[in-house]
């Protein structure tokens, strides 16, 4: 057995390097993969039942509920999410110290930075809860999450947005001048995104229509989701700005 001295420098020496970009990019990519899996199983085994509605008309995709609701969509699904949300939270606390750091002395800039933190934790809850939680199960917590997810994940964006134009204000740095630009439309793509879904869901439960506004409703909200779910897509950009 080899004996290393207590005071050796190699016993410092990380055993691992991973870089923090193929960290970040793996981790964006696990709900989209997760999502795409649950999807074609659901219409390739269970086309029936992911595609029923509470009206019984023809629809042509299923909801996202729908999809991750089935098995074994649903423990696919709380794989890649349970792998995926694990980092989200030390992605938060680190850009909680990133804006500390920024904002010691602006009083208000500091209370909106303690404010997004919570955003960030609310968003990574909403997002376990209705994960966890199918909406075949309880179907008002399943609601609540998925509500808490979205709302949460637009107040994060939009205080990140406004942390960020202060930001810009005292710096000349190109990297953190293109980061904000590229946040700002991630938020009002995102935005655009949960009030074609709204539409398209509220059409649908008034007129009770088949196919298109469900298939609409189902495009936006799993693109909505996504969004949601990988904000942690700026931070990859973030991560690769810097390593230019």
């Amino acid at each position: 057995m080899l004996q290393v001295p207590y005071g050796s420098l190699d016993r410092d020496k990380p055993l691992i390097r991973l870089p923090f970009t193929f960290f970040a990019v793996v981790t964006v990519c696990l709900p989209l993969l997760g999502l795409i899996t649950c999807i074609t199983v659901s219409l390739l085994y269970h086309y029936n039942e992911a595609t029923y509605t509470h009206c019984q008309v023809h629809n042509y995709l299923p909801s996202i509920s729908a999809a991750i609701s089935l098995t074994p969509e649903r423990y696919i699904w709380r794989f890649c999410i349970g792998l995926h949300s694990a980092p989200r939270f030390l992605v938060a606390a680190a850009y909680f110290s990133f804006y500390r750091g920024r904002f010691g002395r602006q009083l208000i800039d500091q209370l909106l930075s303690i404010f997004t933190l919570l955003c960030a934790l609310s968003e990574n809850a909403g997002l376990l809860l209705l994960t966890y939680v199918c909406s075949t199960e309880t179907y008002s917590l399943h609601k609540n999450g998925f509500i808490v997810f979205i709302g949460s994940s637009l107040l994060h964006m939009m205080c990140t947005c406004r942390l960020w134009k202060v930001i810009t204000k005292y710096t000349v740095s190109a990297e953190e001048m293109t980061s904000y630009r590229y946040k700002v439309r991630l938020f009002l793509f995102n935005i655009g995104l949960c009030l074609l879904a709204g539409y398209f869901f509220r059409r649908h439960n008034k007129h009770c229509e088949p196919g298109k506004e469900y298939a609409g409703f189902f495009r936006c909200s799993g693109l909505g989701v996504e969004e949601g779910a990988n904000s942690l897509g700026e931070h990859v950009l973030d991560a690769i700005l810097v390593e230019r």
